[in-house]
C-alpha cells in the first residue's frame, strides 16, 4: 500500500504555464478547465490522452458538483474510472500527479490486500479510515505553515527568556531604582530577541523540556482478520497519558525544531483540522484501486479462491456506492469518494467483474503500450525527466553528465529489446538500464577522477551489448 500526501500548503503553483509561474500568479485548481488539467499532466506524463481527458473531465465534474444546490449535488455521484493496460505505462503517476493538481486526500491501494469477510486479511473498510488518516496529515501541515509565523515568534521570545543572564532580571543592583532594573532587563531581552532574529545564537546552550515518545502501534484482531493500527493514545486519551518531559541540554540550533512543532501544536485548532479533513475526504478524496483484476472470478469458476475474489467485490461495493465509515475521527460518508481503478486484464476483462460494481465505474479507458519513441521522449522531456534527474544528481559532486540525442535513442531501444524478450514492465525498464549504463559513474564520481562524461550511443553499448545479447544474464540484471 502507497500514501500519498501533497507537500505543497497552496495551489499556487498547479496548472500554470511557465510564464505564470515565473510571475507567481496564482491558480485554483476548481478554476482549471478540463484543457489546463491535461497541459498540466503533460507536465509529468508522456502520451496516454484518452485516459488524461477522462480523468480532467472527472475533476472538473466535482467542482461543478460543488457549485449546484445542495439538493441536487447530494445526487450526482462521482465518474469512477477503469484504466486498463500493461504495467509501466502511467496509469498510478496520472492518479497522482491529479491528485497533488487538485490538493486531494489521495491513496494508492492493492485489491489483492483485501479479502473477504471471514477471512485473514484487511477489511475494506481500512481504505477510508486511512485515506482520513492522510487527510490530517495534509490539512495538519497546511494549518501548521499558516501559523509558523506566529509560532516562531514564540519560540524566539521562549529561547530568549532561557538564554537570560540569571542575574539580569535579579533585584535592582545597589544605588539602581527598580525602573531602572525593568529596563536593564528589558534590555538584555531584546538584544537577545535581536541577537537570536539575526542568528547570532544558534550556538548556544539552553536546556529544554522535551516530550517523551509519540504513540504506539497496535495489532487489532477484528471479526475481518488481523489489521495493524497506528494510532497516538496521548491524542486519543490526553488526561489519560500526559507524558513525561525530559529537560535536554541541547544547543539553540537544535531546539528550535522543538519548540516549533510545541508552538504550532498549541496554535493549531485540531477540532478545526478534523472537520476539515473529514470534509476534504467526502468530497475530494481519491483512491487508487490498482490490480483490480486481481480479483475477477475466471469464467465459470466458483470455488476455492474465485470464493474468495468474489467476497472482495462484494465487500468493495458499498465502499464505492457510497456507505458512512465509523473512524477515530468521526463518521465518514464515502459517497462522492472518487475511486480510479486499473489492472492489466491479461487472462480476464472488465466484464468479470460483479455487475453492480461494474456500474460503479461508468467511465473505461484504455491506455496504450509504450512505443520506442515514447521512452526516447519519457527519458527526457517530462519536468521530471530521468535524464533530468541524473544529470542533476552528479551536478551535487561537480560531475557534468552530458547525454546525446543518439545516446538517448540507444538507451530507448535496449529497453524496448529487453521488454518485447523477457516481461513488458513498460516505462519501468528505463529505471534498470539507466542505472546500469551509469554504474561507473555513480560509484566513481564521488572520487573526483572524473570531471565530465558524455554519455552517447556508443559509451550506452558498451556497457549493454554484453550483457543483453546474453538472454540468461539480461533476464536478470536487465
Amino acid at each position: 500500500m502507497v500514501y500519498y500526501m501533497p507537500g505543497e500548503t497552496t495551489l499556487a503553483r498547479a496548472g500554470q504555464g511557465p510564464a505564470d509561474r515565473e510571475a507567481g500568479a496564482a491558480v485554483r485548481a476548481e478554476d482549471l478547465t478540463p484543457r489546463q488539467i491535461v497541459a498540466e499532466l503533460d507536465r509529468y506524463i508522456v502520451g496516454q490522452g484518452r485516459a488524461k481527458r477522462a480523468v480532467a473531465i472527472a475533476l472538473r465534474n466535482r467542482y461543478r458538483r460543488l457549485r449546484l444546490p445542495p439538493s441536487m449535488a447530494d445526487e450526482v455521484a462521482p465518474k469512477n474510472i477503469i484504466m486498463i493496460g500493461p504495467t509501466g505505462v502511467g496509469k498510478t503517476e496520472i492518479a497522482r500527479r491529479l491528485a497533488r493538481l487538485a490538493r486531494s486526500p489521495f491513496m494508492k491501494v492493492e485489491a489483492t490486500k483485501f479479502t473477504e469477510v471471514g477471512y485473514v486479511g484487511r477489511d475494506v473498510e481500512s481504505i477510508v479510515r486511512d485515506l482520513t488518516e492522510i487527510a490530517i496529515g495534509l490539512v495538519r501541515q497546511e494549518e501548521r505553515a499558516a501559523v509558523r509565523g506566529r509560532a516562531q515568534a514564540n519560540v524566539e521570545e521562549r529561547l530568549a527568556q532561557l538564554l537570560i543572564p540569571q542575574g539580569a532580571p535579579a533585584q535592582p543592583a545597589p544605588g539602581e531604582t527598580e525602573g531602572a532594573a525593568r529596563a536593564r532587563a528589558d534590555r538584555v531581552r531584546e538584544t537577545m530577541r535581536q541577537q537570536l532574529h539575526e542568528g547570532l545564537l544558534e550556538n548556544a546552550p539552553v536546556e529544554v523540556d522535551v516530550q517523551g515518545g509519540s504513540g504506539m502501534p497496535f495489532q487489532i484482531f477484528t471479526p475481518q482478520g488481523m489489521e495493524e493500527i497506528n494510532f497516538n493514545l496521548k491524542e486519543m486519551m490526553p488526561g489519560l497519558f500526559p507524558g513525561r518531559p525530559r529537560r535536554r541540554r541541547m544547543t539553540v540550533a537544535e531546539a528550535r525544531p522543538h519548540l516549533l512543532k510545541e508552538e504550532e501544536d498549541k496554535l493549531v485548532d485540531m477540532d478545526g483540522v478534523t472537520r476539515e479533513a473529514i470534509a476534504r475526504v467526502e468530497q475530494s478524496g481519491i483512491v487508487f484501486l490498482d490490480e483490480i483484476d486481481k480479483i475477477t472470478a475466471a469464467e465459470g469458476g466458483r470455488s476455492g479462491p474465485d470464493v474468495s475474489r468474489q467476497g472482495v467485490q462484494r465487500d468493495l461495493l458499498p465502499i464505492i456506492e457510497g456507505t458512512t465509515v465509523n473512524t477515530k475521527y468521526g463518521m465518514v460518508r464515502t459517497d462522492h469518494i472518487l475511486f480510479i481503478a486499473s489492472g492489466a486484464f491479461h487472462a480476464s476483462k472488465p466484464s468479470d467483474l460483479m455487475p453492480e460494481l461494474q456500474g460503479r465505474f461508468p467511465i473505461r479507458v484504455e491506455l496504450d503500450a509504450l512505443t520506442r519513441d515514447d521512452f526516447v521522449r519519457i527519458l527526457s522531456e517530462p519536468e521530471n525527466a530521468l535524464v533530468k534527474q541524473y544529470i542533476a544528481l552528479m551536478k551535487t559532486e561537480e560531475v557534468a553528465l552530458e547525454f546525446t540525442s543518439d545516446g538517448v535513442e540507444a538507451l530507448a531501444d535496449f529497453s524496448v529489446m529487453v521488454n518485447e524478450r523477457t516481461e513488458n514492465i513498460g516505462a519501468r525498464r528505463l529505471h534498470t538500464i539507466i542505472e546500469t549504463v551509469l554504474d561507473d559513474v555513480l560509484f566513481d564520481g564521488t572520487d573526483g577522477a572524473v570531471r565530465s562524461v558524455r554519455i552517447d550511443a556508443a559509451y550506452v553499448r558498451g556497457k549493454l551489448s554484453g550483457v543483453a545479447a546474453d538472454q540468461d544474464l539480461s533476464r536478470y540484471i536487465l
